[in-house]
């Protein structure tokens, strides 16, 4: 049975629109043209709330100017307030990469509103004589000034989440650091011995890295909280009455929370994308430092025989479909690809950033789908580092502190009291024979006692090293 449809028209012509639907005639030639990456803008429910935040802040700005009728400011309000509910959210169709520097998204936000709007009015979808997407809920705006403006504010907000998901395997690093404080190990440079350290520190450092990156995200949604509503089509403030651009945005912070600002050059902030390029480059510097992690917890837990083998990651599953009793460092692996992506994406935000011309940039859209889908998969990837990995992660202590003492590295600490040359010999010997630097240098060639090298090679000593001659 062919579901029934209304007829909407715009300058191009007239489309039938399913009778059910909440979005209209400029959403459905977005379905029609743009067959992209298959995910709707539905995917990003803060991106849907946002517009219909922009959209309820312009409703009462209008009317507080007295530019809109004020019943209809209303009834858009109260429109705004469910679509930003989620209540219409599989209504908003658009493809996240689009043509148009984002017209598609903001009229399918506008359809959509003014169609809820006009049932509660008591009239049907699409009789846009009462409430009109364009001449209402567009009212004093441009898709140049709505459009970022949304991506902002849901930027700020997605922001938030992944912060705290990135503190959270912040504090499990910290917390296997405190763990294994007494753990002694070796630590390697250039993948080669160097000297003994504290498993424990190794794990904090990785907290401390990773904490690092928490400033660098609130660094970023400062500068994303400068927005440019008001602006409308190039920064003029074309179609807006006086006074507009300073109480929307006064209406924007009071609606979302945030602590908005209207940008002091309103042509300058319609073009500029110099925010997006930073915050990308700062999921970049996180993904390649979590990728970094992960090389190092593949590279800590290898083996198990034949390997560094300090310590053991959770078995997840089995690893192989030929080698039995085989496991793989999975959740490190997933983690290294999803920080491969956003590092490309990061040349993705470059690139579209740099390709805007003149009063406009109109590759917004994908900017918008690389940096929340970068946002998203790194969330999610610290999450699952987190919960599948990093808290399951024990320490093999035994095996550990035993290459510390039959390693060459620890010839290092003798310098001080036996010299270089002389340390140098040591560890030449010991490589080419197989002896223990302790044997050569205690027992056969008696350069210093039993108990000075006891008082060198205390746990407490190897691992905060103090100087003693």
């Amino acid at each position: 049975m062919t579901e029934p449809t209304r007829l909407e028209h715009d300058f191009l012509g007239e489309m039938p629109i399913p009778a059910s639907a909440y979005y209209g005639i400029q959403t459905l030639r977005a379905l029609e043209n743009f067959h992209i990456t298959g995910i709707p803008i539905k995917a990003e429910p803060l991106f849907v709330q946002a517009l219909a935040y922009v959209k309820k802040g312009a409703a009462l700005t209008n009317k507080e100017l007295g530019v809109l009728d004020p019943a209809i400011a209303d009834y858009i309000g109260q429109a705004c307030d469910r679509v930003a509910g989620g209540e219409f959210d599989d209504q908003f169709l658009t493809d996240m990469i689009q043509g148009g520097a984002g017209t598609s998204v903001n009229m399918n936000a506008n359809e959509v509103i003014a169609n809820v709007a006009l049932e509660l009015m008591g009239h049907h979808k699409g009789e846009y004589q009462y409430c009109h997407p364009n001449n209402h809920v567009n009212c004093s705006q441009s898709t140049n000034d709505a459009y970022p403006t949304a991506f902002r504010i849901a930027l700020n907000n997605k922001l938030v989440g992944y912060r705290d998901t990135l503190r959270e395997l912040a504090d499990a690093f910290a917390a296997k650091g405190e763990e294994f404080r007494n753990v002694l190990k070796m630590g390697r440079t250039q993948l080669q011995d160097a000297v003994p350290m504290s498993m424990g520190d190794e794990f904090h450092a990785f907290a401390t890295n990773l904490r690092e990156e928490l400033l660098r995200i609130d660094d970023s949604r400062r500068l994303i909280a400068e927005i440019n509503m008001g602006a409308t089509a190039i920064g003029t403030g074309v179609n807006t009455p006086p006074g507009y651009a300073g109480l929307v945005t006064k209406h924007l912070r009071q609606i979302t929370g945030l602590d908005l600002s209207l940008a002091g050059d309103l042509i300058e902030a319609t073009y500029d994308t110099g925010a997006y390029v930073q915050l990308s480059g700062v999921l970049k510097r996180t993904a390649v430092k979590l990728s970094k992690i992960c090389n190092d917890l593949r590279l800590l837990s290898s083996g198990p025989r034949c390997g560094i083998n300090e310590i053991n990651l959770p078995a997840l599953q089995p690893g192989s479909s030929i080698m039995p009793g085989k496991v793989n460092p999975v959740i490190p692996e997933v983690v290294n690809q999803t920080a491969f992506y956003v590092i490309g994406a990061d040349t993705t935000v470059t690139m579209a950033a740099e390709a805007g011309q003149l009063q406009l940039n109109v590759m917004e859209p994908v900017i918008s789908f690389a940096l929340f889908t970068s946002i998203s998969y790194l969330t999610n990837a610290c999450r699952t580092l987190r919960e599948k990995c990093v808290v399951g992660i024990t320490a093999n202590v035994e095996h550990a502190a035993n290459l510390v003492y039959n390693s060459i590295g620890i010839v290092t600490q003798l310098n001080p009291v036996l010299g270089y040359e002389a340390s140098a010999s040591i560890a030449k010997e010991a490589l080419a024979t197989g002896k223990s630097v302790h044997d050569i240098a205690v027992t056969e060639r008696q350069l210093l006692t039993q108990a000075k090298w006891d008082e060198i090679f205390t746990f407490e000593n190897l691992i905060r090293p103090v100087f003693m001659q």
